[in-house]
């Protein structure tokens, strides 16, 4: 029997660059979360970030953000993990060395940003419409970081895929560094997803058998592995669908049909 459902957002729950949930996703996860399934958005978006989006049904969820760097639960933190300080840094001012990518530091309370290219700046602030603070340097902001993100908005995704290398050949045997959708490559702690999975799974009594997911991109592939049930979109990287049991083309048609087979 399926107890909980997790989903990724950008590329899986939200198709085609949307920022907004269709009222049929809307409706559908509310009458999951009725019938007693618990709901996760799974994401790299911060947690209030995932709070807007959710914002009809934000208090019947549960929340991981950050890839996995935080995990909220009828509002309460069940898991957080963070980078050390001084690796932060290191990363930082070898980013820096580039023109070719804007930076996102992630707290828990904000995230941070320099106020470098305006074209990003209102993509954060505007279009994602995170809780951001712009800061003159970002190699001199004080942590605890849960999560560092690098964005190349113009040159596509060889220039991304050489620079993910490039960044895991210098702190590979320190981070997870994985690619985050088309423009963005993630660098977080080696033990997010599993961990806040498996705190989710203690605190509300389930076993990875009882869940689903639903993912596109690489960050996606440790959830998709450690569920029932996983599933790939129809356009997902190239490579996912290999760690997944499924494919979709329509999380809200998933979602439909389990809810279907509740009410039988």
């Amino acid at each position: 029997m399926i107890k909980l459902i997790a989903s990724d957002l950008d590329g899986t729950l939200l198709q085609d660059g949307t920022q907004e949930l269709t009222p049929r996703a809307i409706s559908l996860i509310h009458s999951l979360t009725q019938k007693g399934i618990y709901f996760v958005a799974a994401s790299g978006r911060q947690y209030t970030n995932e709070r807007i989006v959710f914002d009809k049904i934000k208090d019947e969820i549960s929340y991981i953000g950050e890839n996995g760097s935080i995990c909220m639960h009828q509002g309460k933190l069940i898991f957080r993990g963070t980078i050390r300080d001084d690796l932060a840094y290191r990363i930082i001012r070898e980013v820096k060395k580039s023109d070719h990518f804007e930076i996102i530091v992630s707290r828990e309370d904000t995230c941070l940003i320099e106020d470098r290219n305006p074209e990003f700046v209102d993509h954060i602030v505007n279009v994602m419409h995170n809780k951001t603070e712009i800061v003159e340097d970002l190699s001199q902001i004080n942590g605890p970081f849960l999560k560092i993100a690098i964005c190349n908005m113009i040159d596509g995704p060889d220039v991304l895929n050489a620079y993910l290398k490039h960044l895991q050949s210098i702190f590979g045997s320190e981070i997870k560094i994985v690619t985050s959708g088309t423009i963005w490559i993630d660098l977080l702690h080696r033990v997010q997803i599993r961990s806040c999975t498996e705190a989710s799974s203690e605190v509300l009594d389930i076993t990875p058998e009882e869940c689903i997911a639903f993912g596109d991109q690489y960050n996606d592939i440790e959830m998709l592995e450690l569920v029932g049930t996983g599933y790939a979109m129809a356009n997902a990287a190239p490579g996912v669908a290999d760690h997944a049991d499924a494919v979709t083309s329509s999380v809200e048609d998933v979602l439909e049909k389990i809810l279907l087979d509740v009410n039988l």
